[in-house]
């Protein structure tokens, strides 16, 4: 998960950090039953890949 991800990101990253961010939500989804923490990460790296998605134009 990404600390940092806010009006100023570098699009020039998207690609890196979106691979990132899928692959670890992914991971995390395969893991079941999720406990309230998993579930807030799980929700956590879903707005930051559509965060990157929408503020790079990247359907």
């Amino acid at each position: 998960m990404l600390e940092d991800i806010n009006s100023n990101y570098d699009c020039s990253r998207s690609g890196d950090d979106l691979h990132q961010l899928i692959q670890e939500l992914e991971s995390l989804r395969g893991q079941g039953t999720a406990s309230k923490e998993i579930q807030e990460r799980v929700h956590r790296l879903e707005n930051q890949i559509s965060f990157i998605r929408n503020k790079c134009d990247i359907p």
